[in-house]
């Protein structure tokens, strides 16, 4: 689940690099995935993590001061932070869990 916005017409602007043309053609995005190295891909997404967590920082501390947020405003971004956070935490368990399984096995 990552996080960015897209400027297309037709996206979803909680999810990055995702438009419309990638749905209908998954293959189109998954060559553009094959481009850059997986640990570029992960670096790429603990950083939005933590932008989102700071967006969400934000615009908490904006409606608790009162300079014009909305509750729901910062309702959506603290949800929008927990759930790459819990995202990112599922990701990294499955691959300590992966790694522990590659361990365990005997050649």
């Amino acid at each position: 689940m990552m996080i960015t916005g897209i400027h297309t017409s037709i996206t979803d602007p909680g999810v990055s690099g995702t438009s419309a043309a990638s749905f209908a053609n998954p293959l189109a995005s998954s060559k553009a995935a094959d481009d850059s190295p997986f640990s570029d891909l992960m670096t790429d997404a603990i950083s939005k993590v933590g932008q989102l967590e700071d967006q969400a920082r934000t615009t908490v501390d904006g409606l608790m001061t009162g300079s014009g947020v909305d509750v729901h405003q910062a309702m959506i971004a603290s949800e929008k932070a927990s759930m790459a956070f819990e995202m990112a935490l599922a990701v990294r368990n499955k691959a300590i869990q992966s790694y522990q399984s590659v361990m365990s096995m005997q050649f």
